[in-house]
């Protein structure tokens, strides 16, 4: 075996922000995998986590096609004390014949872009395609993730913004006014959820949240992309929606903890990304998509990236 035969590259999240890759071919990586996913050549494991109790969380995922990508992911929110971003993690490519190391990367620009990625994909059947107010709960870099994915994706005008710092509030605000948009901070929800075509909820993950949002405040035709597993939904508001898609019913069953009725489902990302862009969309219709992370979508970000990032010759060379 050759020297080369080990080498491997190492990419930081500076790396591969600056890769250039666009809202539209992240959505599209992530309708390519669960294509895939369909057809048989790409597989995965439904998530494993682990909340400990004390505002922590660990999360890893797992996908195999051509590469085998593992995420590990943990959520600290007594991070920023110690000057730490809240999320911190690393993703491992291998080679999925020969189990060579083919890459590591930082977790932090994959996490950000697939979840907003996997968010587009429901976006792009279930939301106004003339939506022009955009509501968050949560001002992280979820938060900012979407307003960018959502910004290239529809004709926005105006932000409302909810959020428990004001110093999140206002880098929301300020990056929505640095792309031309009128942002204002709501302190009720309700204000914010009032005249939104689109919401984006992306709270801090914590099982001991008291659920303060409701569907019911959504106005007819609007679309929620709900991130945090729905903790901050009132389970009884969302019969409220009349579509509920989530992320993949498999997974969702071997959950412990539900994240909304089941009953409620309308079907998960693979049924919904088989429908032409649009259909789902009813004017008369609040519609969700709730999720938990999906592997998938680690897969076709962290493949996306590793391709791309070959290809230009970006990353530090590593040899084991």
């Amino acid at each position: 075996m050759t020297r080369t035969d080990r080498d491997a590259v190492l990419l930081t999240d500076d790396m591969l922000a600056g890769l250039g890759i666009s809202t539209a071919e992240a959505a599209d990586s992530v309708e390519a995998a669960l294509a895939n996913q369909e057809g048989g050549s790409l597989l995965t494991a439904p998530k494993s986590a682990i909340v400990p109790g004390d505002g922590r969380y660990m999360m890893t995922t797992l996908s195999v096609a051509d590469l085998t990508v593992v995420k590990s992911v943990m959520v600290s929110p007594r991070n920023p004390d110690r000057g730490l971003d809240g999320i911190e993690g690393n993703i491992l490519i291998q080679d999925s014949e020969t189990g060579l190391l083919r890459a590591v990367m930082g977790a932090k620009w994959v996490t950000a872009v697939r979840t907003a990625a996997l968010s587009t994909v429901a976006a792009r059947r279930l939301a106004d395609p003339e939506s022009g107010i955009i509501a968050f709960v949560g001002c992280g870099t979820q938060a900012h993730s979407h307003l960018d994915a959502f910004a290239d994706l529809f004709p926005l005008k105006a932000v409302r913004a909810v959020g428990r710092g004001q110093a999140g509030i206002d880098r929301l605000c300020e990056a929505a006014r640095a792309r031309g948009l009128a942002a204002e901070a709501c302190s009720d929800p309700r204000d914010a959820f009032a005249d939104a075509d689109i919401i984006v909820t992306s709270i801090t993950l914590s099982y001991d949240v008291e659920p303060f949002l409701d569907a019911g405040w959504m106005k007819p035709g609007a679309f929620a992309a709900i991130t945090d597993l729905a903790l901050p939904w009132r389970p009884e508001g969302m019969s409220g929606l009349g579509t509920l898609y989530i992320d993949d019913l498999e997974q969702e069953a071997a959950s412990p903890k539900p994240m909304v009725d089941p009953q409620l489902i309308s079907g998960d990302l693979r049924d919904l990304a088989k429908r032409p862009r649009a259909s789902a969309f009813t004017a008369d219709t609040r519609s969700a998509f709730v999720f938990r992370g999906l592997a998938i979508g680690d897969y076709a970000l962290a493949a996306l990236a590793y391709d791309r990032a070959v290809k230009a010759g970006i990353g530090t060379r590593i040899t084991l």
